[in-house]
Order: C-alpha cells, then structure tokens, then sequence
C-alpha cells in the first residue's frame, strides 16, 4: 500500500531547507519540540525558532511568530490542537511553501486550506523518523 503523503513529505525533504518552528522548546530537550529541530540543524536545514518571549533556540534568534520567520519555506507546528488551525492560515498568509503537523497532530480542515492555497502538507508525522527513512 502506498502512503498519500509521501509525495509531500519527498518534496518537502528534498527541496526545502528554511524550517520554522512554532512552538520550539529549548527548556526541555528530551521533546520532539527541540530535538527534531537540533536534528535538522545537524542535517544542514536553516532553523528559526518561534515563540511568543522566546529570545533564540539552536544558537539562532527566535521570532514572536511565523509572519516574522524571514525566509520560512516550511512551518513545522508543536502547537497545542487550537492554535494549530490559526497558525496554518498564518503560515498560509507569510508565504510559506509548506506545512507539517507532527506526530498526533491532525487538523484536516487546516491542512485542506493549506493546500487550496499551493502549499505542501504532512500531518501526523515526525520530521526527523521521515528524513532517516528517506536517507538523505
């Protein structure tokens, strides 16, 4: 059986390098909120960390939310449920490319209005576990 998203999650892979991170977690890192993202640092992606009052994460400086991201090409969201849906419309509103909700995080209404804008989707799947299995 194939896997719908594994167009998305090769093109997103493969072609863009520019991740912001809403909801980064630099306090506690043994979550998905900071490792993935220091994973993909090491794997050569240019991070930019967002948070409200969040100063910097991974050494670079952190932005209040997506529309400040210079440059987002994808917007990887560890956000709890409700904010999810609004921070797809704002990803959709900052230009960027892509969009992926990691593991447990399913808003299908979002993602339908992420990809009626152009845009590229992953739901429900981590970042890092689809670059290893990719062997990039």
């Amino acid at each position: 059986m194939t896997d719908p998203q594994q167009d998305a999650i090769h093109h997103i892979l493969t072609r863009y390098r520019v991740v912001a991170v809403a909801g980064f977690n630099e306090r506690d890192r043994t979550q998905a909120a900071y490792y993935v993202p220091a994973y993909l640092k090491g794997q050569g992606f240019t991070i930019l960390p967002v948070g409200r009052g969040l100063r910097e994460g991974l050494g670079r400086p952190a932005y209040p939310s997506l529309r400040d991201a210079p440059g987002m090409e994808v917007a990887l969201l560890y956000l709890p449920p409700r904010r999810v849906g609004p921070a797809v419309d704002e990803a959709i509103a900052a230009g960027a490319r892509a969009v992926w909700l990691p593991l447990g995080v399913i808003d299908e209404s979002a993602a339908a209005r992420a990809r009626a804008a152009g845009l590229w989707v992953v739901m429900d799947r981590c970042m890092m576990v689809e670059h290893k299995y990719l062997d990039l």
